[in-house]
């Protein structure tokens, strides 16, 4: 089951035994390894370098290997640009635990010199463990890009919005203790859960990831600017409709609750880049719900309790300006929602393998 997950999650498995080559071949039959040709320890010994780099990439199954033959295997693999992760137990593997991208020790059966050479110990001697830790790794993976992906685009909405309030407007539409306010609590209350947001389930059906992409890619680029600059133009058109028609306090208020409700709506967003928060579960992350819940009440205080008006110069909205506040900040979150729909793939550019190739 744990081979044919690693297939699933495109990482290929490659038996390297001691046993005799009939045996090898017929645990690796039972295991479904690609078929070809079994590569024995004296073929191993007798090729070169060069003849090993032509082979080992149609080579699934390595019969009658001594340890050092490992360290060869591992070397022709990672010539070919393979992230090679290696397990071993003895003192004998060290060198190829240690060349490979990821060592990996037994915790049980490895001796002491194995567990010290490598990066990683299995402490139940299980090759399942492997996969649930390659599961479990791109999941943290998704969760920071999705925190990346939130507070970036936060932040230079918010410095479009400045931008253009000054440019055409001459009035900041927000206080410098207004923009505290926003990044200190308002954003970091919807950032942690988001670090906590459950598997989707798919981490082992997604495509390993090159070395070279990382937390940024093009993809994820294209999507923050669309995002910032939707949120900025939003909220300086909310200011600049607002400013003539009221005191400065409350156009300031009202831009203020535009941009904080334009984060929570934007947390469930960031939850995925392709599922909408239908198809993951609108209450699985209940630490965001929670998170929500109480950026919910500091705002309201915020806005209505005195001594939090004074020190943020804000003033009581009515339910017609909450109404409007809130309807702007849900408008992105309908579209982004509907993309995921329609063009669940559109900023998938680069997820996964570079745009150029070596």
């Amino acid at each position: 089951e744990a081979v044919k997950l690693c297939k699933q999650a495109g990482i290929r498995v490659v038996m390297i035994t001691g046993d005799h080559k009939v045996t090898a071949e017929s645990i690796a039959r039972q295991l479904d390894l690609p078929p070809g040709k079994t590569v024995t320890g004296l073929e191993l010994q007798q090729m070169t370098d060069e003849e090993l780099y032509d082979q080992v990439e149609d080579t699934s199954v390595f019969a009658r290997i001594e340890p050092l033959h490992k360290l060869r295997i591992v070397n022709a693999l990672k010539s070919h640009g393979h992230v090679v992760a290696m397990t071993g137990d003895g003192v004998n593997d060290a060198p190829a635990l240690k060349a490979a991208n990821i060592g990996i020790a037994m915790g049980i059966t490895g001796t002491d010199v194995a567990k010290e050479s490598s990066d990683m110990i299995l402490v139940d001697d299980n090759f399942a463990s492997v996969v649930a830790a390659v599961e479990e790794g791109r999941a943290i993976f998704n969760r920071l890009r999705n925190v990346l992906f939130f507070l970036l685009s936060t932040n230079l909405g918010e410095l479009l919005a400045l931008t253009l309030a000054l440019l055409f407007v001459g009035k900041a539409p927000l206080l410098a203790v207004q923009i505290i306010w926003i990044n200190l609590v308002t954003d970091t209350t919807a950032a942690v859960p988001l670090g906590l947001e459950p598997k989707v389930g798919d981490e082992l059906r997604q495509p390993p990831r090159h070395p070279r992409v990382g937390m940024v890619f093009p993809g994820l680029l294209l999507r923050i600017i669309f995002m910032a600059t939707f949120m900025g133009v939003g909220i300086f058109l909310i200011f600049r409709w607002a400013e003539p028609r009221m005191s400065i306090e409350e156009a300031r208020t009202i831009t203020f609750c535009t941009m904080v409700a334009f984060e929570w709506f934007r947390a469930f967003n960031a939850r995925s880049d392709e599922y909408t928060i239908f198809k993951l579960g609108i209450f699985r992350n209940r630490w965001l719900l929670m998170a929500i819940a109480g950026a919910i009440a500091l705002q309201m205080l915020a806005v209505y309790a005195p001594f939090m008006q004074v020190a943020f110069s804000t003033v009581p909205l009515t339910v017609e300006k909450w109404g409007i506040a809130l309807l702007a900040g849900g408008s992105l979150f309908i579209i982004e929602e509907t993309r995921k729909v329609l063009f669940p793939k559109l900023f998938s550019l680069g997820k996964w393998q570079p745009l150029k190739k070596d």
